[in-house]
């Protein structure tokens, strides 16, 4: 299997060279690294890209435990982080590929539903205001 993985800035897979990529699996590690018409592209392919949304998340999600450890005064251990981590991300991804695998959709496309999903429900449970 051939990955690529833009890690660095965004907009750099676009129409003018997402036919030339020979990966067949591309991990978004930089933010914004794929265009809009060069994800149609991938996409009619059958490149499979995981988005940025979904392989960046582990360090907004370790930022957010670091919150929840100050707001509560309790300290994780390194491997107590990782361990949250792993199943964070993990539930995540396969709630991402669920979603692309039921609706025939590509993994960002998922990623979007799935969002969109989780607020719907917040605003279900909570109410809009709350």
């Amino acid at each position: 299997m051939d990955f690529l993985i833009p890690a660095a800035t965004e907009n750099q897979i676009t129409r003018a060279n997402a036919d030339r990529i020979r990966a067949r699996f591309i991990l978004e590690g930089a933010n914004g690294p794929t265009t809009l018409e060069a994800d149609a592209v991938l996409e009619r392919r059958g490149i499979v890209v995981v988005p940025d949304i979904l392989a960046n998340a582990g360090g907004v999600t370790v930022s957010y435990f670091e919150w929840v450890q100050n707001r509560t005064g309790l300290y994780w251990t390194e491997a107590e982080v990782y361990g949250r981590l792993q199943s964070v991300l993990e539930q995540a991804f396969q709630d991402v590929h669920q979603m692309a695998v039921q609706h025939r959709v590509s993994l960002r496309t998922a990623a979007y539903m799935v969002g969109l999903q989780r607020v719907e429900e917040v605003y279900r449970l909570r109410g809009i205001y709350a």
